[in-house]
């Protein structure tokens, strides 16, 4: 744990002078995310029976992250923070509906989804959809848009390139999930990634592109079955 905290602090120190997109703040990215997917959470948190391992892995993760990037580096537009601009409305309900319109008809063609409500899962809809928000959509968000995409456009001087790329790999982060090689997933999450970061471009807050990233995943879990 102390590995984890200090050594991205200190390339984040060692970075201090350097522009956005160094070869430290890609590395630091790179160890958080891994941390989270990989990390040896069940035994750092082994109480009560590991069942809040993942909560606590995810917060650790992204104070690590704010206090690397927002701190230390003081990192320009990253966009965390809560609030609601003009046209927000606009930007998040388009691009979840123009998402579902692809990703429904092509998740269904590919088997990987099918449609089937589950009923009597709803009364923990409110929960279950504030916990999707917070403990995925917030901190995914964070890091694949308010930081990576942020620094792979500052980087290549290419919003558009930055915005192709982080959408790339967050879609091959999801490689491992149900199964290796989930490609199915792989393709689905890079479209994904393109309506997330194309709402965080038009906003600039890691906030409305989380919002979109929620109820994609509250539509998903409680619309559809996994195949």
């Amino acid at each position: 744990m102390a590995g984890f905290v200090f050594v991205p602090l200190g390339l984040a120190v060692s970075s201090k002078g350097a522009a956005a997109g160094s070869w430290q703040d890609f590395l630091t990215v790179a160890g958080v995310w891994a941390f989270v997917k990989f990390g040896p959470t069940h035994w750092m948190w082994p109480y009560p029976g590991g069942r809040l391992a993942y909560v606590f892995t995810v917060l650790m993760a992204v104070d690590v992250a704010l206090a690397c990037f927002l701190l230390v580096r003081r990192a320009k537009g990253v966009g965390y923070s809560m609030g609601w601009g003009k046209n927000w409305g606009l930007y998040v309900l388009g691009s979840f509906v123009l998402f579902g319109c692809v990703a429904i008809p092509l998740g269904i063609r590919m088997r990987f989804i099918a449609f089937e409500p589950h009923w009597g899962n709803w009364s923990g809809l409110v929960v279950g959809s504030l916990g999707i928000l917070f403990l995925t959509a917030w901190p995914e968000e964070l890091l694949f848009r308010g930081l990576l995409q942020n620094f792979l456009g500052r980087a290549s001087k290419s919003e558009f390139a930055g915005w192709w790329t982080a959408s790339m790999l967050f879609g091959l982060s999801h490689i491992t999930n149900l199964g290796f090689p989930n490609w199915r997933y792989v393709i689905l999450a890079a479209i994904a990634g393109l309506f997330y970061g194309w709402t965080w471009r038009r906003t600039g807050s890691i906030f409305a592109s989380a919002i979109v990233h929620a109820g994609v995943d509250v539509t998903w879990h409680f619309l559809f079955r996994t195949m």
